[in-house]
């Protein structure tokens, strides 16, 4: 394998890592390769039974032999290079020790709070979720004998000696309102409660939770990572003691990220996840400060607007790889009732050429939904109600079109309003 170059890591920025990955990978001999091969196979040849035999070592009875992540081979849902590769790349630009992959968003927020709980312990999460996330943690976990406490924790972190895991979104999705990372992580550390953040609206390039004290990260890999709109997955990032955990959880409940997906991620996601945001941050903010000036718009809520509530926490919480403000790509706005903001999407969905109704978020094409009926609906009334999800809110979704043509397309449905 070349090894090289391996000395010359810590001289280049991540912007560059991401396009190019470790200068040394013994996931894979990149001596032949200038883009990374898919592998293709659920089973992996071995030359010994011994060989076989300490590959599952650490799988087979963790308790005894804690597994440390080799260059073994054995079967996919273990293991497997090109997703490998793209767990080296995705724990790095969180600035994290290890990262796993699974087949959804959804996977790894099971697989980041699984680990941590069992019988009799307790979730304290932020009181406003994504719908499936809320349907987890309502409908599922209380069935473990888990119990999920719902706080605002803008204000408070109200934590018991149960409490295993705090559990939040920042910015809120969909609301976009904050959550003080470092706060929160301060709390937490003196109940020895673990808190995990997911990362999705933000990605690693806005915001990197665990450099500001979180435990584990998690993020839907469908959505900004993979910012085309074409493959889902999710991930895990966390320091390297978590990572035993997490791949038996893989193994042991499925939902391993195929390598096809990782792929498709590892090759076109991470390399432009850059030059995409920063190009639809800029979009955003345009298109926030119409939507701002605009009489049939209630309320606007972006990071990036002067007016935004919690500027300073957003100055000081999300910023990109060089220290700069980096306010992302999703805003959140209110039409006056619930019926202007259905009539709003609907001529959206009938008339624009550059927005698209459809929910996921984070592609390069403009995408408009409304939460409360549609990705939140999981959530009761009086719960969307109480976390600021008012019925006449529409979330965006910015993609790369032109700011000018998305405007033009926003200013027409308003118009008819």
């Amino acid at each position: 394998m070349p090894t090289k170059n391996a000395s010359k890591e810590g001289r280049y920025s991540k912007h560059s890592f991401l396009v190019h990955g470790k200068f040394w990978s013994r996931k894979w001999d990149f001596e032949h390769h200038v883009v990374p091969p898919i592998t293709a196979s659920s089973t992996f040849r071995l030359e010994t039974a011994e060989r076989g035999a300490a590959g599952f070592c650490g799988y087979a009875d963790p308790s005894e032999h804690a597994h440390e992540r080799g260059d073994i081979f054995i079967y996919d849902r273990l293991d497997e290079p090109t997703r490998a590769m793209l767990e080296e790349r995705l724990a790095y630009a969180e600035d994290g020790e290890a990262a796993v992959c699974y087949a959804t968003g959804m996977a790894a927020i099971a697989a980041a709070t699984g680990i941590f709980l069992k019988a009799g312990d307790e979730v304290v999460a932020h009181r406003t979720l994504y719908g499936c996330t809320y349907s987890l943690f309502t409908n599922w976990y209380p069935r473990y004998g888990i119990r999920v406490r719902y706080a605002d924790l803008q204000k408070s972190v109200p934590l018991t000696r149960k409490t295993r895991v705090v559990y939040f979104e920042t910015p809120v999705n969909p609301t976009m309102d904050l959550i003080d990372i470092a706060a929160v992580a301060a709390a937490a550390r003196k109940r020895g409660a673990a808190v995990v953040v997911d990362n999705t609206f933000a990605t690693p390039f806005c915001q990197r939770p665990l450099a500001l004290g979180a435990d584990v990260v998690v993020h839907s890999l469908t959505k900004n990572i993979c910012g085309f709109g074409t493959d889902m997955g999710g991930a895990v990032i966390a320091s390297r003691k978590r990572e035993p955990d997490l791949l038996l959880y893989r193994k042991d409940f499925g939902g391993a990220l195929a390598p096809k997906n990782a792929w498709a991620i590892l090759v076109y996601g991470l390399p432009s996840l850059e030059l995409r945001i920063r190009k639809e941050e800029q979009s955003a903010a345009e298109i926030a400060r119409f939507l701002e000036s605009h009489p049939k718009v209630a309320r606007v809520s972006y990071p990036g607007l002067e007016s935004f509530p919690q500027r300073d926490l957003a100055r000081r919480q999300m910023t990109d790889f060089d220290g700069s403000f980096a306010p992302g790509n999703m805003i959140a706005f209110s039409m006056k009732t619930a019926a202007s903001a259905r009539k709003l999407v609907d001529l959206v969905a009938k008339n624009a050429y550059t927005i698209t109704l459809a929910v996921s978020l984070g592609q390069i094409r403009t995408l408009i939904e409304c939460p409360g009926s549609m990705t939140h609906s999981a959530l009761p009334s009086e719960v969307q109600k109480g976390g600021g999800i008012d019925p006449g809110l529409v979330r965006l979704s910015v993609g790369i079109e032109d700011p000018g043509d998305i405007i033009h397309d926003l200013s027409e449905a308003l118009a008819r309003c």
